[in-house]
């Protein structure tokens, strides 16, 4: 049981049976649900002014029955997920150093006039909040959770963009520039384009796993600079180091270890060249575990002299006392992949602008709820908590503008050609007519609303004096070539995702059983609870039923 006391003017978790196991949950308090515990300064504003009015964060969290063993959960989240259908659309940010970065968009209008209407854009004097997401280790705009996220955000009115990782969405490296989970950078630059962009908007920002560790470093990083209104991070791993020693101490943890690392080769195996010229490709292919893979790639690519030297500068825990905007923190307990041991307890609560939600149960990322599991509840506390912010006078506003001169040098927008990306790996030509600045498009053969509309935005008449050094620096190909060399790399990229994601996450027959095999040796308590129970109880009826009878 979880308890929040507030005694001596400071708000003290006490966490009661600690001994208990991530792979022994409750089997009955797992149907009337866990409590959430609030962790937070006594004078805080945020908490006091907007955390005290969500109800959700107040509630109880009642985990799907058939889902209440983190490991069922993490898993069932990853291999099935319900995610919700919709499409896409897509802007290609191109950063200083030449590398690219997809935005997926999916607005509130989107929803509101159905997927197939995808010529509409937003306004520059748009009021309607922003929502920036950066998803996790290895994760993009099509992982099950995050469109959990995106349509829960953009059903309820929110203007949704997803930064993909560099690599990541179906986008190749453009640049020796790598993303890790210290790299704040692509964060910092997408955030203030957005904010220049649309700056009549209420820019708010989600990080979720490792994108939560880069989002806090961020915020503490820039302090009261960031123009965002307001963050939530879920399930951060916070302290890498401490996380790198829980997830190789187990048999359990190993597994997950090994699972996260697959996917990391993936990736890499994606952008070989790049990996092969940069880093040790032969080492990469080896690794067995996390620690291996940030060896033989992160390191050499990033410069970090040693392992733990990448996880100490990367950690965002030393920048949790520093960040100045509104944040939630989500967190479970029995998370099997990002250990509770590294939450920042005394660093979140002498901060008077974060306030940390912790609870029994969820696993990593997923929280289902519902006999379906078709909900995920850290969505709707998240949807809720920005909510009442936004209508509250507590939003953090930029106190240090930073000049739009320097936004326009840092990045710019491509001018490209539309393209309809399915999900067979198809491609799609539409057409597109530039007269002067703006851009006229002919849209054919959008396919079905599973389909995902990638889209390469207008340029801003600013962006536009200062393309011809970016694209000096970026080696881009323009005219019908571009349109050309595009959409075969697109198709690429695509149809090989796909590949990998096929024969890593639904054919990798091992993969799956060891999956199968964790869940059932860790959920096999809460049968074998039921059955002591259901036994004592018979046992106790027909005792007392002989004992009657003899009377």
């Amino acid at each position: 049981m979880v308890t929040l006391n507030t005694n001596g003017g400071r708000a003290r978790l006490l966490l009661i049976a600690e001994r208990k196991s991530h792979s022994d949950p409750d089997f009955f308090s797992g149907f009337r649900g866990a409590p959430v515990a609030l962790t937070f300064h006594p004078t805080s504003h945020i908490y006091h002014g907007v955390v005290s009015k969500c109800k959700i964060l107040h509630g109880r969290y009642i985990a799907t029955p058939w889902l209440s063993s983190p490991h069922f959960q993490t898993a069932f989240l990853n291999f099935f997920g319900n995610p919700p259908a919709f499409s896409y659309r897509r802007q290609l940010f191109h950063a200083s150093d030449g590398g690219t970065i997809a935005l997926d968009w999916l607005t509130s209008s989107d929803i509101s006039r159905g997927a197939f209407e995808v010529n509409h854009t937003i306004s520059k004097d748009d009021t309607t909040p922003l929502v920036v997401v950066i998803p996790g280790l290895t994760s993009d705009s099509t992982s099950s959770y995050i469109k959990h996220l995106a349509f829960g955000l953009a059903t309820h009115g929110w203007n949704v963009v997803v930064s993909n990782h560099r690599g990541l969405g179906g986008v190749s490296i453009t640049s020796d520039c790598f993303y890790n989970a210290g790299w704040t950078e692509d964060a910092r630059v997408v955030i203030d384009y957005l904010h220049h962009q649309y700056p009549k908007a209420p820019l708010f920002a989600i990080g979720t796993s490792i994108g939560a560790n880069i989002l806090v470093k961020y915020l503490g990083e820039d302090r009261e600079k960031v123009p965002v209104a307001g963050a939530v991070a879920i399930c951060s791993p916070w302290d890498l180091l401490i996380g790198d020693r829980f997830i190789c101490r187990r048999l359990l943890q190993k597994l997950y270890d090994r699972a996260l690392t697959i996917g990391l080769q993936g990736y890499a195996k994606l952008h070989e060249p790049r990996y092969s010229r940069l880093a040790n490709w032969e080492g990469i292919k080896k690794s067995r575990s996390i620690r291996d893979f940030d060896n033989f790639a992160t390191c050499l690519v990033g410069k970090f002299e040693t392992v733990d030297t990448y996880y100490r500068r990367s950690t965002s825990t030393p920048y949790v006392l520093n960040v100045s905007v509104p944040l939630l923190c989500i967190s479970a307990l029995d998370d099997p992949v990002c250990t509770r041991e590294a939450i920042p307890w005394d660093e979140c609560r002498a901060n008077k602008n974060i306030v940390l939600a912790t609870i029994k149960h969820g696993g990593h990322l997923a929280f289902f709820e519902g006999i379906t599991g078709s909900r995920l509840w850290w969505v709707r506390a998240t949807d809720e908590f920005i909510g009442v912010l936004h209508s509250s006078s507590h939003m953090h506003k930029k106190k240090t503008e930073i000049t739009e001169q320097k936004a326009s040098i840092e990045s710019s927008i491509d001018q490209g050609p539309y393209v309809n990306v399915r999900e067979d790996g198809m491609v799609a030509a539409v057409g597109s007519a530039h007269a002067g600045n703006k851009s006229v498009e002919h849209f054919t053969g959008l396919g079905s609303i599973q389909d995902k509309t990638v889209l390469a935005t207008e340029q801003t008449q600013q962006q536009t004096e200062t393309k011809s050094d970016v694209a000096g620096s970026g080696g881009e190909v323009s005219g019908e070539c571009s349109s050309l060399l595009r959409i075969k790399c697109f198709d690429v990229i695509t149809a090989s995702k796909r590949w990998l994601d096929h024969l890593l996450f639904r054919k990798n027959g091992k993969s799956v059983w060891l999956l199968v095999y964790i869940a059932i040796i860790t959920s096999w308590p809460i049968l074998g609870s039921a059955l002591r129970n259901f036994s004592s109880k018979k046992k106790l009826r027909k005792f007392s039923a002989a004992t009657s009878h003899r009377r």
